[in-house]
């Protein structure tokens, strides 16, 4: 289903979130993909995920982000998907090189958070696989390494990503290094929590994409639990309709 916003919407249908969380928070493939074309149809253009063991907690083994991918593919053929890189999932830089590098079931895209020890590294090992890469920058100075970089020029997305008190001068003053770099990438503006809605307005306003899901956020903007992914999704497309 095509979203009503002209604001671009990627549903964060899990992040590092564990299911003590959320009764609704999707871990196994059949439930990833479940929530991924629940939020496409509720109106995201994408879907960002985070590949996760037995245990509920986010894995970069090439069997489970196999897995993840192919039930999600299965399910929603066509769908834009990616998944995480993140650093807490394998908090050593040469071991989460060689873990990405045993992918074979490959996603659309995957992010790599700026400021993580081997970030840039890890963006050119997604690059030759054929892969894009969503760059996270979370603060001022990734931003500025990030511009300067050799892999700004080749990104799929940037995304300023901020957390529970980001503010929307935060999120300007991040604009404005990014698009210093001239890159052709599109950015995307997004908080956590409690500057998750907020945030979320700002970024259209500013014309910029945004994400909304359950990584960003378990309420809606009035405060209540949100039953799962899909409800997010429809609030921000409203929201953003406006």
């Amino acid at each position: 289903m095509a979203s009503k916003s002209q604001t671009y919407v990627k549903a964060c249908i899990n992040g590092a979130r564990t299911p003590d969380q959320h009764p609704d928070l999707p871990v196994t493939p059949e439930q990833l993909a479940a929530a991924a074309l629940a939020a496409h149809e509720a109106g995201a253009q994408a879907v960002h995920m985070h590949p996760k063991g037995a245990d509920g907690v986010d894995s970069l083994d090439a069997d489970i982000v196999g897995a993840a991918v192919a039930a999600v593919r299965h399910t929603a053929p066509g769908l834009p998907l990616g998944v995480t890189t993140g650093f807490w999932a394998l908090p050593d830089a040469e071991r989460r090189l060689r873990a990405v590098e045993k992918w074979t079931v490959l996603p659309d895209f995957a992010s790599v958070n700026w400021h993580e020890p081997g970030a840039e590294e890890l963006a050119q090992l997604l690059l030759s696989k054929g892969l894009g890469v969503e760059v996270g920058i979370f603060h001022a100075e990734a931003a500025e390494s990030w511009a300067a970089s050799e892999v700004a020029p080749h990104c799929l997305r940037v995304m300023i990503e901020l957390q529970g008190d980001g503010d929307t001068d935060t999120a300007d003053t991040l604009l404005d290094i990014v698009r210093s770099a001239e890159s052709p990438a599109p950015v995307l503006l997004h908080g956590l929590d409690e500057s998750c809605w907020p945030l979320l307005k700002h970024a259209g306003l500013r014309h910029l994409q945004t994400r909304i899901g359950l990584e960003d956020t378990l309420l809606l903007p009035d405060g209540s639990m949100a039953p799962d992914n899909a409800a997010l999704v429809a609030t921000a497309v409203d929201l953003l309709s406006r």
